[in-house]
């Protein structure tokens, strides 16, 4: 049995008697597999119409990466390119696109290729805000465990309230939030010429953000894919578990993974000038790893929207702020700049750090710039 069938049992638990001619119909009938948000649109939208030969053709799959030349799914460790029926070509959801990596569908294959006719329930989704419109919901990986958030230190800098952004959308999916924090051996031996101030300001960032951090109970993972420290926690964690790695780029998400699976993905460079991360995975796709599980590795970003995230829910992903919040003179209080805010005074004394406290603030102030553009 694959690592891939074992998840599938884990997640599915779907009977034995799955490629049935009934069951088939079945599947072809249920609509529960769309997000709440989308059911009404999606009910408008006709199911595909199928011959009873099709419906004897039909196998399932898992999608294990989507590129340019179509959509490769996993069948009983065959693989098969695969393009989406017309029908679901025209879905009108609010999702820029229909099919993710981790993906369970249905399809009628034809030799090497196939017809994705059905995608099946998702227990979990990590998501964001499609950069462009911000009006549509762009899938990054589905029916995972956990996000392993990637971000480093000195070669890009550690952005906490971009981490943040992560917490939120691991936890709104369904999923563990982990963070793994990479290039550790830089603030010991940090790049020639690299300004000592930075190096400095980096390091105290960095030791703050640990001791908040630990405070929230998301396990942290300090690591080093240039001099392997960490790497063998890194691997216990993802043991027997669905994980995607997702951060900025050039943080080192490839490196991390051949680091841990031995793989050899490419490996791009930091571009000098801005010491930003330049893009080297281009699409995602799922790895299987050899003690059981799998990951998904995803394009960097360099912005992350929160999808359907509105101002009321955010207090609810910083519990200290919504801790201290329930003191604030007024209780509709924004923390923000009120009189008489509890939330402030705590940072003020310390209580709440002001790196928490700066992700909160950024976060309340682009979801207002995001609803005048809308």
């Amino acid at each position: 049995m694959t690592d891939y069938d074992h998840h599938e049992e884990k997640f599915h638990a779907q009977d034995k008697k799955l490629h049935r001619k009934e069951r088939k119909i079945a599947t072809l009938r249920d609509r529960s597999q769309f997000k709440k948000s989308d059911q009404d649109q999606r009910k408008k939208r006709p199911l595909p119409q199928l011959s009873s030969e099709e419906l004897e053709k039909m196998q399932r799959g898992r999608v294990l990466a989507i590129n340019p030349e179509g959509i490769l799914v996993d069948s009983n460790d065959i693989f098969y390119l695969c393009s989406l029926k017309g029908s679901l070509k025209h879905d009108k959801s609010r999702l820029k696109n229909l099919v993710a990596v981790g993906d369970f569908v249905q399809f009628i294959p034809n030799k090497d290729q196939g017809t994705i006719v059905q995608i099946e329930d998702r227990i979990s989704i990590l998501s964001r805000a499609d950069n462009l419109s911000r009006n549509k919901e762009q899938l990054i990986a589905v029916n995972i465990d956990q996000v392993l958030i990637t971000a480093s230190v000195v070669q890009p800098r550690l952005k906490p309230p971009l981490i943040d952004r992560y917490i939120i959308a691991a936890r709104k999916g369904n999923m563990e939030p982990v963070i793994v924090i990479n290039k550790i051996d830089l603030l010991r031996d940090p790049p020639p010429n690299y300004d000592p101030e930075d190096l400095e300001e980096e390091i105290a960032i960095y030791e703050e953000f640990l001791k908040t951090y630990h405070k929230l109970n998301i396990p942290i993972y300090p690591v080093s894919s240039a001099t392997q420290e960490g790497i063998g926690a890194l691997q216990a964690a993802m043991a027997h578990k669905s994980s995607v790695f997702s951060g900025q780029s050039g943080v080192g998400k490839s490196s991390l993974i051949n680091a841990a699976l031995g793989t050899s993905l490419h490996v791009g460079e930091i571009v000098g000038k801005t010491q930003k991360g330049s893009h080297t995975t281009t699409a995602s796709h799922l790895i299987p790893i050899q003690e059981g599980g799998f990951c998904i590795d995803t394009p960097g970003i360099k912005s992350f929207g929160l999808w359907e995230l509105v101002k009321e829910e955010i207090q609810a992903y910083f519990t200290e702020i919504q801790h201290y919040g329930q003191e604030c003179k007024y209780p509709n209080c924004s923390h923000l700049q009120e009189p008489g805010c509890n939330v402030q005074k705590a940072v003020e004394e310390g209580d709440i750090s002001s790196l928490r406290f700066g992700s909160y603030c950024a976060l309340m102030k682009s979801l207002t710039e995001e609803h005048r553009h809308r």
